[in-house]
């Protein structure tokens, strides 16, 4: 079996980070996971720099990568004013955002679910779409969500003809049960499921296991452990990147990652941070069984 995982790091990870780093020093940051052997990245998202100061100068990211033919580069769209700036761009994806619940749509996005539908029913673009659905298993403002809601959305969203639907548990609520019966759910309306896992309640990776038996193959995780959401109250970070592959590799699932590369991509942006990562396997370092 063989998965592929969306660095979300440069956008995700980075977004709710006191620092606001430089569009150069996150392009490097995106070179050095591609250069890792990461398939997709993330690599900015077009908001409103007054909003999310960390994702200002976009296109000054996008223009100082150093493109690889071997991997797909996406920005993160969330309003008409989004899309005419990553339309000026050449990056390879659009990646839009949309949420479960209207309480949390309006917080993040300005938009109800049917207002984000509206906008993504107007985008006509030739590259390929991965729609994610937020707070697809809990709502920091309006609880838990019903199932039923949730599919109905990813109904309405691949009815539009988008390439992929990842669910998100963006605030780290989802236990294993849920994700699996949520995900084969999903894959019966969408024709490519996949999933973005938080790491708040310490649930992330043994979910993350759970989409996996449940077929998921399209995994979305960040440098790091790093990330969270400048709406959502104490909301903490992605799956790491490194910490997943660990579990992938462990199970034989192949990635075409290599994991002591992201370990030193994570090594290098402590020091970029000044701060310790909530990752856990870049510090404790790879670990290769001896067969018995």
């Amino acid at each position: 079996m063989r998965a592929t995982i969306c660095d979300v790091g440069p956008r995700d990870g980075l977004q709710n980070e006191q620092a606001v780093l430089a569009p150069g020093v996150r392009a490097e940051l995106v070179d050095r996971r591609a250069a890792a052997g990461l398939p997709a990245i993330e690599a900015v998202s077009f908001v409103h720099p007054g909003k999310v100061p960390q994702m200002a100068g976009a296109e000054e990211v996008v223009a100082a990568i150093e493109r690889r033919e071997d991997v797909v580069y996406s920005g993160l769209v969330l309003n008409e004013k989004g899309y005419e700036r990553f339309s000026a761009t050449e990056l390879d994806a659009l990646h839009f955002n949309l949420a479960a619940t209207d309480t949390f749509g309006r917080r993040n996005q300005n938009a109800t679910s049917a207002e984000a539908l509206a906008v993504l029913e107007a985008i006509e673009t030739p590259r390929p779409v991965s729609v994610s659905i937020s707070v697809a298993f809990g709502c920091p403002f309006e609880g838990a969500v019903d199932e039923a809601r949730v599919l109905g959305l990813v109904e309405r969203v691949a009815g539009l003809g988008v390439d992929e639907v990842v669910l998100a548990d963006t605030i780290g609520v989802a236990v294993p049960g849920e994700v699996k019966r949520l995900v084969a759910a999903a894959a019966e309306r969408a024709p490519r499921v996949g999933i973005h896992l938080h790491n708040t309640r310490n649930t992330g990776f043994a979910s993350a296991y759970a989409a996996l038996e449940a077929g998921v193959s399209s995994f979305e995780a960040s440098v790091g452990g790093l990330g969270g959401c400048p709406f959502a109250p104490r909301t903490t970070g992605n799956v790491a990147t490194e910490d997943l592959v660990y579990l992938l590799h462990g199970e034989g699932v192949e990635t075409g990652v290599d994991l002591d590369a992201l370990i030193g991509v994570s090594e290098w942006l402590e020091v970029v941070l000044g701060r310790e990562l909530p990752g856990q396997v870049y510090r404790a370092g790879t670990f290769a069984p001896v067969a018995g």
